[in-house]
């Protein structure tokens, strides 16, 4: 299975690890979520696999500018539609495709994975 790699274009973290796999010549799809948007199902898919609390974008502009009710409470079913509707909610990046679902990007996190 090919790799995707889901994020924003202009997130200086998403440019770091494509710039790792570009090194490293694997090759990957680039999914840009504030273009193309994410799907619910996919979303769920992700939570199942590592955590919803691991998806959420907690220290991003977006969640701190949430409304305080919205961010109180949260639940799982609660916060994949935030991130569903809000798509710069998910933390940044999320590479698919790989032995385990990888979320954000560290060097050795990246190598340790993909060799």
């Amino acid at each position: 299975m090919p790799y995707a790699l889901y994020g924003i274009k202009n997130c200086d973290t998403v440019k770091k690890a494509r710039a790792w796999l570009d090194r490293g010549g694997i090759a990957y799809r680039f999914h840009d979520y504030r273009v193309d948007g994410i799907s619910a199902p996919q979303l769920a898919g992700w939570a199942a696999q590592v955590g919803w609390e691991k998806l959420l974008n907690r220290a991003g502009t977006t969640f701190r500018a949430l409304p305080p009710e919205a961010k109180e409470g949260l639940d799982e079913a609660r916060a994949l539609a935030l991130m569903a509707a809000q798509p710069t909610l998910i933390k940044r990046p999320v590479l698919e495709g790989g032995p385990a679902l990888l979320v954000g990007f560290k060097d050795d996190l990246y190598a340790a994975a993909l060799g």
